[in-house]
Parts: structure tokens; sequence; C-alpha cells
């Protein structure tokens, strides 16, 4: 990297890992242009230089606290012995930490980012790469996509492959499951629940596990 990319990346991290203390102080819904640029040491305007909004900032500093769902998952991964395997494992690690952090998980996976907003997941990574040093090569591709459809589309096609699913249900079960996981985090978001998060973990996989079987072959 040049002086330059290098003095870019350092600011970066002044003002992300600023919006995460707030984040661990007051909640993601408290987080502003002034407190973060107050917290970092710079004015509002520096960091617009390096953040053209709001969002971005939440959406790299929620991909910071979202360690120990990528630890879990590339580690559970590997204990899924075909590609419908994993797709189940994913869901389940997937659907357990974003009912447990939603706001976090709706500023990574659901909220309006603007454009080009799968640009932003790549440059997490540049910023912070040690977090794919253990994030096996096959993993990688799909950390680096923002859309939970196309995250799990991959494992579908590859369960297809091997004979596991008929090809024309790939399609239908990614949209499905996917449908099933926004359907119960609109709930959550909006404090529609009438049970617990258990329940809706225990509901929601059970509902996703349903579409799966009835696409096996």
């Amino acid at each position: 990297m040049t002086n330059k990319q290098l003095q870019k990346s350092r600011m970066w991290k002044y003002f992300i890992e600023a919006t995460v203390e707030i984040i661990h102080e007051e909640g993601i819904d408290k987080v502003t242009i002034r407190k973060v640029a107050d917290r970092a040491g710079y004015n509002s305007a520096t960091l617009y230089n390096y953040f053209s909004e709001l969002s971005h900032l939440k959406f790299f500093a929620a991909m910071r606290l979202l360690g120990g769902y990528i630890e879990e998952v590339t580690a559970r991964m590997e204990d899924g012995e075909t590609p419908l395997d994993k797709y189940v494992i994913a869901w389940e690690s997937f659907i357990r930490h974003s009912f447990r952090s939603p706001k976090l998980f709706n500023a990574v996976f659901i909220m309006d980012l603007g454009d080009q907003p799968e640009k932003l997941m790549q440059r997490y990574y540049e910023v912070y790469p040690a977090e794919l040093v253990n994030v096996p090569d096959e993993l990688q591709p799909t950390l680096f996509e923002r859309s939970v459809m196309k995250r799990g589309k991959s494992m579908l096609q590859m369960a297809a492959e091997e004979g596991q699913i008929q090809i024309e249900q790939m399609n239908p079960v990614n949209e499905k499951t996917n449908l099933i996981w926004q359907g119960m985090m609109t709930n959550i978001l909006n404090n529609r629940l009438d049970y617990d998060i258990g329940e809706a973990e225990e509901n929601t996989m059970k509902y996703v596990r349903e579409v799966i079987e009835d696409a096996r072959l």
C-alpha cells in the first residue's frame, strides 16, 4: 500500500472504532456523525471525506461486531458432510446470531446503503484483512456477498450438482428460506413477536428445514 492508502485506512479505522465504542455504550440507534467525529478527535467535515453517509459507518462498525458469528459459522461449516448440510448449518448460525443482535444484522444485511452496497463488504475486508485468516478459501467468496440470497445460492448450486435437490428447486428454496427469515426479522425489529427470541429461532429454523426437506431428493 502507498503512504496515502495507509493514511486513508488509518482514518477509516479511527472513525469505525469510534462508532463501535458508541454502539457498545449507547446502541446503534444513538450513532450520529457528530458523535463519531468528536469521539475520533476530528470534525464532521473530515469524517465526510471518508464516509459519504451515516449508514456506511454503521455498516462497518456492525461488521466489526459480528466476529462471533463469522467464527462460529466458519467452524461449524466444516462439520457439514454435504452442501445441503452446510446450507442448514449456515442458516442455524445466521438465524441465531441475527435474532440476538437484530439491529447489527439489519445494518449489515438489510438497511439501505445507497448505490453499490456490495462494494462496502469488499472494502471492509480490505481494511480488516486479518478477519479472513482463519476462513477457508472456499468460504471467502460467500463472506464477500452482502446479499443473503447470493450467500445461500452457491451452496444450493453445489447441492443441485451433487443430486441432493433438483436444479429447478434451487431458486425456490433460496427464496423461500430468505423470506421466512426476513419475515421473522421484521417482527423482531418492530417488536411484534408474541413469544421470546428462543421460540422465534426454533420456529424459523423449523420452517427453513421444512422447505429444504420438501426439495430434497
